[in-house]
């Protein structure tokens, strides 16, 4: 009975939180086995959508306490690794490579994710968010193939300001802190603005933002702040975390899986060396598209001394080794 309910269930995901008639309620969405390699898992729920199972008048709902009484029930994979990012340094990138082995489950900024950590008031109020948060990555990292026995998680960029809460959740799994020099972020961000990059998108209050401080402030001196607020967070992370490792998008693709790899024990063989190699010729969040490295302007921030000093301090963290701490170098095959 127990191995035919977990079979039910972990075709059903938690992806939206809803109220009908003043009840916070869950709806929920019917899957298939496949694996999640779309860059974005917005794009996997909108593939989803499309199939009759989830596009009938009918909506399947819940209530919110039955989302962790079923995750009990699942024979799911609990997360290997959390990637944290500053946005636009290479984390979808990684995210793809991940994917590109069967044992790995990656999960790319899963939206149901964001509105348990980040709730815009639909929650009840004294909602145990960590308890469902937790619950609801159980149904998303379910095994649901034989060989799957990884998950990662990648998550948006301003869950590094939920770093508390997820790391009591979650005390002995690696977190990726994922950067890139600053500059480069903010040239990224001028060409298409993520939510994180215009004012009022995220709420101010969780950046520590003042009305006074949104109204004086342009597009890109916005996301400088942001960038500020990420770097430190990161610096603070790396030096009292021993299980946080900070990496940097420069040490490019290859070096960064290599690194990867170590901190998770996970084995590399020539096979997908090759592959890591064929896939990052392409684009992260466009995979069709080859990718081209645009022209570095290396005076985008340099009248912010502020930001630059807060990634040449992470930078030396890194460098240093103060925080190389892999549990075991990476081994190679074949």
């Amino acid at each position: 009975m127990q191995e035919m309910i977990s079979d039910l269930l972990k075709n059903c995901l938690p992806y939206k939180l809803v109220q009908l008639e003043g009840q916070t309620l869950c709806r929920w969405l019917v899957i298939d086995r496949k694996n999640f390699i779309e860059p974005f898992f917005e794009e996997t729920i909108s593939g989803y959508m499309e199939e009759k199972a989830n596009s009938s008048r009918f909506k399947c709902v819940s209530s919110l306490e039955v989302i962790p009484e079923w995750a009990d029930h699942l024979d799911c994979i609990e997360p290997t690794a959390f990637i944290f990012h500053v946005s636009r340094c290479g984390s979808t990138l990684i995210s793809q490579l991940l994917s590109l082995l069967d044992e790995n489950i990656v999960l790319s900024e899963v939206p149901f994710f964001d509105s348990l950590l980040r709730d815009s008031g639909i929650l009840p109020e004294k909602t145990n968010r960590s308890q469902l948060l937790q619950a609801a990555i159980r149904f998303y990292g379910a095994k649901r193939q034989k060989k799957q026995s990884r998950v990662f998680i990648k998550t948006d960029s301003w869950h590094i300001l939920y770093y508390s809460q997820l790391r009591a959740i979650y005390p002995t799994v690696p977190f990726i802190l994922l950067y890139r020099d600053p500059g480069e972020v903010i040239r990224s961000q001028q060409k298409r603005r993520g939510m994180q990059a215009v004012p009022g998108m995220i709420e101010p209050s969780l950046f520590g933002f003042t009305d006074e401080v949104m109204n004086a402030l342009s597009l890109d001196d916005y996301i400088i702040k942001v960038l500020e607020k990420y770097f430190t967070c990161f610096i603070t992370i790396a030096k009292e975390d021993p299980l946080a490792f900070p990496v940097n998008y420069n040490e490019g693709p290859m070096a960064i899986m290599e690194k990867l790899a170590g901190i998770i024990s996970m084995p590399i063989d020539q096979p997908y060396i090759d592959e890591i190699r064929k896939r990052s010729l392409y684009h992260a969040k466009y995979p069709a598209n080859v990718f081209q490295e645009e022209q570095k302007l290396t005076n985008l921030v340099s009248g912010n001394k502020d930001l630059l000093d807060l990634y040449h301090s992470l930078e030396a963290l890194r460098v240093s080794g103060r925080v190389q701490r892999q549990n075991e170098p990476v081994q190679f095959f074949g």
